[in-house]
């Protein structure tokens, strides 16, 4: 089970990795982690990163060292990192890595109301679908061979992991556009026919009953 983290957002995990080699202000930090596609890894709120910070601050993972201006622009603090939040990287990368924790994901939200859409519509929509995945993934493929040689494997090893979740993906939806076209899905008339007369089947009141039941005993 993941720990509840002093600042959990994953914002700060990219800031510590990027502190962790100098002493930088927020500013810097930004230009650092967009150079280095770190918004591509994580969901990261640019808006929120002078928030984490304070935050990282306020609970001893960084400090700030000094005040500096530029020209005209305002004062910037540079902050460094401190012992705890070489503690507090270590141990939350090494958390990420080892423990499975159950993640949401919007197409899986989809697929758990999919029954709203009639199955000819759903189908055209997963066609869609897959043809965007194949493109990304043809791009993801072509991306790596470029880089392959010239950047060490080590920092490439998210990208990998990308690619192979979206080509996992695409065998998945392959198959399930397959048994919608072909007609093998089962329950396949049942949805057909809740879209036709706009009444829920019997049979579905049935299952859904049954399960309920279970979950009370």
């Amino acid at each position: 089970m993941a720990k509840r983290r002093k600042v959990g957002n994953l914002l700060a995990l990219a800031v510590l990795s990027a502190v962790m080699e100098r002493p930088m202000h927020p500013y810097e930090m930004a230009s650092v982690l967009r150079e280095r596609g770190k918004d591509r890894d994580m969901d990261i709120k640019w808006g929120s990163l002078y928030t984490v910070v304070r935050n990282m601050e306020k609970h001893g993972l960084l400090e700030a060292t000094e005040s500096v201006r530029q020209g005209g622009r305002p004062e910037r603090t540079v902050y460094r990192i401190t012992d705890a939040g070489r503690e507090e990287l270590v141990d939350w990368v090494s958390e990420l890595i080892s423990t499975p924790e159950r993640e949401f994901f919007r197409f899986e939200a989809g697929l758990s109301v999919l029954v709203v859409l009639p199955p000819d519509e759903v189908a055209t929509l997963l066609g869609r679908r897959l043809s965007l995945l194949e493109a990304e993934i043809a791009e993801g493929r072509e991306s790596l061979e470029r880089v392959t040689g010239e950047i060490p494997r080590l920092l490439l090893l998210e990208a990998e992991f990308d690619l192979a979740m979206r080509e996992a993906e695409a065998t998945w939806v392959r198959s399930l556009l397959g048994e919608l076209t072909s007609g093998s899905l089962p329950e396949l008339e049942l949805w057909r026919r809740f879209h036709e007369t706009g009444q829920i089947p019997q049979e579905v009141l049935d299952i859904a009953e049954r399960s309920s039941a279970k979950d009370q005993t």
